[in-house]
């Protein structure tokens, strides 16, 4: 959700050289973005180990010589790394008691905390920086090498020759937003059934299990990607599959962005702060009295708010969106 906002950074200094920081496992993500002229990988450990890596973090943005840092993340950390690093010009909001370590410090209006979080990352560009607004919707790049190692996974690990279909069944944030394996397994059996469509599991090496238990429940079983590809590489799957469903997740978001036909599943978090941006995109949830409560679990232990939706009522949005999207296979 961040992309446009370093799309607006770069259209606003096109000679400038734009360095990306982010999390070392989610480098992969820049792979295919040619307007971006550096991804810095970073890393932070545990115990002695994270002072240590946090220590060479800062002296090696202090060797950059960094003219400004404009700093996404509300934690007190990344700001802390920032000043450390002494970049002389240092933007972000005020959340979590460091506004004294910014130089620009922005204030999230109320306005703005009932906007899509987009909206976000790009006042903080725009009231900064005076950036231009090209346009709210991500772009994801994907590159060619991913893309052409993804084509010969497919056709090796494919059985039929229909649509193809990725599921995302985990979330990271926590189980209220996680709709049961069990529907999962009945949905892959309905795709399939009904449309002739194959499914692929995607997520991290830690969601596997989840995706294995899924994929052994379903009568006509599913393809497992999760873990055995890298960010970049999963990037790409998307790119290749006909549809998605997943949870509120960062799957959803990138097929979203890839203009994949999109379905997300709501339960704890609100669609209008974190829903899918795509032109084909479609969001399904039941609303109950307590959400969306935005808790990592349900605090009653029902979970109704995701129990409540149906496969069949999943199947009809993912066919709908397909629908109107009105693409061929693409593999």
């Amino acid at each position: 959700m961040t992309l446009p906002a370093t799309r607006a950074v770069r259209d606003a200094f096109p000679g400038a050289a734009v360095t990306v920081m982010v999390k070392r496992e989610l480098a992969g993500f820049y792979d295919g973005a040619d307007w971006i002229d550096e991804v810095l990988p970073y890393r932070v450990g545990s115990g002695w180990d994270a002072i240590a890596s946090q220590r060479a973090l800062v002296r090696d943005l202090r060797r950059r010589r960094f003219d400004a840092a404009v700093i996404f993340p509300r934690s007190f950390s990344s700001a802390l790394w920032m000043a450390l690093a002494r970049i002389p010009r240092r933007i972000g909001y005020v959340d979590d008691a460091r506004g004294f370590l910014l130089t620009d410090r922005h204030v999230r209006t109320p306005d703005l905390l009932q906007r899509h979080q987009v909206h976000e990352h790009l006042e903080l560009v725009t009231r900064s920086l005076g950036a231009p607004v090209r346009s709210t919707q991500p772009v994801v790049p994907v590159s060619l090498e991913n893309e052409r190692k993804m084509r010969e996974w497919i056709a090796s690990a494919r059985r039929g020759r229909g649509r193809l279909v990725a599921l995302a069944v985990s979330a990271a944030f926590g189980p209220a937003k996680e709709w049961p394996a069990s529907s999962y397994s009945e949905l892959i059996d309905r795709l399939a059934d009904r449309h002739e469509i194959e499914c692929v599991l995607v997520g991290s090496p830690s969601e596997r299990e989840r995706c294995e238990a899924v994929a052994a429940a379903a009568r006509c079983g599913a393809l497992i990607a999760a873990g055995d590809t890298s960010v970049g590489e999963l990037l790409a799957l998307l790119s290749l599959c006909d549809g998605f469903v997943g949870n509120d997740s960062g799957g959803m978001h990138v097929a979203a962005a890839l203009g994949v036909p999109t379905v997300g599943i709501f339960g704890s978090t609100r669609p209008l702060r974190t829903g899918p941006l795509g032109p084909w995109t479609r969001v399904v949830q039941h609303p109950i009295e307590c959400s969306p409560c935005m808790q990592r679990e349900c605090k009653f232990g029902h979970y109704d708010c995701l129990r409540s939706i149906t496969a069949d009522r999943v199947a009809a949005a993912l066919n709908e969106v397909v629908a109107a999207a009105g693409i061929d296979p693409k593999v």
